[in-house]
């Protein structure tokens, strides 16, 4: 293709920046539209970034009406939805931010929208492009560690709430689960190659974000900042699920990953009250497995890149929508996740385990 790829931005606000950023280093993207349904502040947008071939829309709707290869979708949670059908309806690529959508409803219906429309829908877990991450599911996938049968994983921040969108449920959907704790739940599911979740056993609190003494929305916080899940995926495995915006604790712990020959013990990358979670990359990586007999542990290198994951992620949708390659990260794949999600909130409400039933 010879010609420039057209992209157009849904939602102006913080994250559509690195969006921006991202393909104004790619010679064969032209960003032409931005739209927002605040008045004003997509031409705001457009001027602040000097796109100086783009035109502000209020409506959506407007915008892909225009010759577009493809979007991003950077609205708040509980509008990805409606402009992701929408945008698969007029037939333009999607690259969507996380968290997929609110409900699993709503995922299966977006993922029906990709196939009957053709375009595809790839879900922004640019985790996924850090060479240790990659290490750690290849290495996983080729048996070295044998029959996987229980796997923790889980991130928090000891302070770490956001305020703004983020914590009002009437925007966000959710709160710590659908901001970190899906990172958490896509590095376990994706190691593992895509398990079906069967059941969930589940409980959500937001003992932090209520309170005054710890955030100054308080009154405005209806989401949940802490939620823990033991979670039965098909193949006999369990996985232990854990996440938090706020705690007086350091560490929820590593994510480990029990098999029949080895196990394998991971911990992120960072420090301080904001690290702790899945969207920074790996710190450390150790293999505990035995020698002759005798019990032994071995530390993995990890590699240190200067990779921009946010910038990868962007590049790759990029590069798969010029090149008519599939989804990176299709939708079918962050269903499972959303599932998870979906069956904790089930769990938490009703005070047992629940079933997850997917189409």
């Amino acid at each position: 293709m010879t010609s420039k790829i057209r992209i157009g931005i849904i939602g102006s606000g913080g994250i559509a920046r690195m969006h921006v950023n991202a393909y104004r280093q790619m010679e064969n993207v032209e960003i032409v539209g931005v739209a927002d349904i605040v008045p004003d502040r997509a031409s705001q947008f457009i001027a602040t970034h000097h796109l100086n071939h783009a035109h502000a829309y209020e409506d959506h709707l407007v915008l892909l009406e225009q010759e577009l290869d493809g979007v991003s979708i950077c609205t708040p949670n509980v509008s990805h939805y409606q402009t992701t059908i929408d945008a698969l309806a007029a037939g333009k690529n999607v690259l969507l931010e996380k968290p997929m959508s609110v409900t699993l409803q709503e995922s299966v219906e977006m993922v029906e929208m990709s196939k009957k429309s053709g375009k595809m829908l790839s879900i922004g877990f640019q985790p996924r492009y850090d060479p240790n991450m990659q290490f750690i599911r290849n290495y996983i996938q080729d048996g070295n560690l044998g029959k996987i049968y229980y796997v923790e994983v889980g991130g928090g921040r000891r302070r770490g709430m956001p305020q703004g969108t983020f914590i009002r449920k009437e925007l966000a959907g959710a709160g710590a689960l659908a901001d970190i704790g899906c990172y958490s739940l896509d590095l376990a599911l994706h190691t593992l190659g895509h398990p079906k979740p069967l059941t969930v056993s589940a409980t959500v609190s937001n003992h932090f974000g209520t309170n005054p003494k710890y955030h100054p929305e308080a009154e405005s916080f209806n989401v949940e900042d802490f939620g823990a899940a033991l979670i039965r995926l098909e193949g006999g495995i369990t996985l232990q699920f854990k996440t938090a915006w706020a705690m007086h604790m350091d560490t929820l712990g590593a994510t480990r990953f029990l098999g029949t020959d080895a196990g394998m013990k991971i911990t992120p990358y960072g420090e301080g009250p904001w690290s702790g979670v899945w969207d920074g990359g790996v710190g450390t990586i150790t293999k505990y497995h035995d020698i002759g007999g005798r019990l032994t542990h071995t530390p993995i290198p990890c590699v240190r890149s200067d990779l921009n994951l946010f910038d990868e992620k962007v590049k790759d949708f990029v590069n798969a929508v010029a090149n008519g390659l599939p989804a990176p990260i299709s939708g079918e794949q962050i269903i499972l996740n959303q599932a998870i999600i979906d069956g904790i909130f089930r769990s938490s409400e009703l005070g047992k385990e629940v079933d997850i039933v997917l189409p």
